[in-house]
């Protein structure tokens, strides 16, 4: 039939799997971070509308929620970048024994931090249904603990994956790449949290 046009390349050796801009699951991680990113706006931008209404935040009698379980915390968070980096670094060069060491360091910090984050709510001195401020500043830290423990449970499958036959194939090595991008937003996110949560109440008494 004329105006047909006949394909005769064989595309079976192309490779199937791509780091970066040039794997479709990146784009899909890109644009989950674009639709997560939008829900934490949002809830910082109700946070600053609750706070306009108050005379004082966080309203008297209540303290400020306690530094010291936020701040360690966060300093694990800003830290698990190291490792991290390594990770990303390990996926890339296709260094199978680095990533399965670094991948079990990873599941033990995130861990750790939602231990921590169980202290945290803990220390807000307020609960969610005590005001407009508890409610807030609770679906923060929920909101934030949610992600968290979503990439660890991803990191532990991987993990598992990467100890298997499976991690032995390259497409599991973009998995990790994208998973230690993944994990950047996670912490990049919590850093304005952590100001809102636990300076800015300090700031308005």
């Amino acid at each position: 039939m004329s105006g047909q046009i006949h394909f005769t390349e064989d595309l079976s050796a192309l490779p199937d799997h791509a780091f970066s801009y040039r794997s479709l699951t990146w784009w899909g991680v890109i644009g989950f971070m674009v639709i997560e990113g939008t829900g934490f706006g949002l809830a910082i931008a109700a946070y600053f509308v609750l706070m306009s209404h108050e005379l004082h935040w966080a309203p008297p009698p209540l303290d400020p929620p306690g530094l010291v379980a936020g701040t360690l915390f966060t300093l694990v968070m800003l830290l698990s970048e190291i490792p991290n980096t390594m990770i990303k670094r390990a996926a890339n060069e296709s260094d199978l024994p680095a990533v399965r060491r670094l991948m079990i360091v990873m599941v033990g910090i995130g861990a750790v931090l939602l231990v921590i984050r169980g202290f945290e709510f803990n220390s807000l001195h307020v609960l969610w249904y005590s005001n407009a401020y508890g409610s807030i500043i609770w679906a923060l830290l929920l909101l934030h603990t949610t992600h968290v423990g979503t990439d660890w449970v991803d990191t532990v499958v991987l993990a598992a994956l990467m100890h298997t036959e499976h991690g032995e194939t390259p497409r599991r090595f973009v998995d990790t790449d994208e998973n230690a991008l993944y994990w950047r937003f996670v912490w990049l996110c919590w850093i304005p949290i952590y100001l809102l949560i636990y300076w800015v109440p300090r700031m308005f008494r």
